[in-house]
């Protein structure tokens, strides 16, 4: 199977709009790889802070990015076990709320996205490919077969956020995280490299109202009604 014939659905959309748990599933579902495009701002963002790299510099960032040593541990159903940044196990660590501020941050810098580009092509494999983010559907998999577009309000999105930290045992401002939410929104879809935008193409789902069952579903019908099946 050629890259070209390599099935591809792209998730895009905003932070907590539940794109990462509809991949995983999609993914499952359909036998497909995954590609967490996030974790790796993430990871770089990380990485920058423990090697006393500054988040206002370009050029190291771009280097660091491309020699970033990074892997996933994947499942045999192609979902991502564990994130490891130099042998360790940071998958959770890189999910707390610096982490993905700082990531959002180096997100912005061209030179950085382009580092990065061909590090995510790479997970496009046979059977197929289910990939998670922000520019995945109009820059890096523009050609894909299958393009989402998953949103939610502000307010839901931050709520949801709230949950998953209270229940982490974590004190938490719910006011607080609408505003990050917003802020973030606002530097992801204003940014000038690979501003957050549906692609000319994709299905925008607003996941606002909708349970996790619904949204899989949806997803499963947009990507049958492009020609992608369930492996065997």
């Amino acid at each position: 199977m050629t890259e070209k014939q390599i099935p591809i659905i792209t998730i895009d959309g905003p932070s907590g709009s539940g794109k990462g748990t509809i991949c995983q599933l999609l993914a499952t579902k359909l036998g497909f790889h995954y590609l967490d495009s996030g974790a790796l701002y993430r990871l770089l963002a990380l990485a920058a802070k423990r090697h006393r790299v500054a988040l206002d510099n370009i050029e190291s960032l771009a280097v660091l990015a491309g020699h970033m040593d990074i892997s996933f541990n994947m499942n045999k159903d192609g979902t991502p076990s564990k994130v490891l940044l130099e042998g360790e196990d940071v998958s959770l660590l890189i999910r707390n709320e610096s982490v993905g501020s700082d990531a959002s941050l180096v997100a912005g810098y061209p030179e950085v996205r382009a580092a990065l580009l061909q590090r995510q092509r790479a997970f496009a494999v046979a059977p197929g490919l289910v990939a998670d983010g922000r520019d995945m559907g109009t820059v890096v998999f523009p050609d894909a077969d299958a393009k989402i577009f998953l949103t939610a309000s502000p307010e839901e999105r931050a709520e949801r956020r709230y949950k998953q930290l209270i229940d982490k045992g974590e004190s938490v401002s719910l006011a607080a995280l609408v505003e990050q939410v917003q802020k973030r929104d606002e530097r992801d879809m204003n940014r000038t490299v690979s501003p957050l935008v549906p692609a000319d193409n994709a299905v925008v789902l607003d996941s606002s109202q909708m349970t996790i069952d619904e949204v899989l579903h949806s997803g499963l019908e947009i990507a049958i009604r492009n020609g992608i099946q369930p492996q065997q």
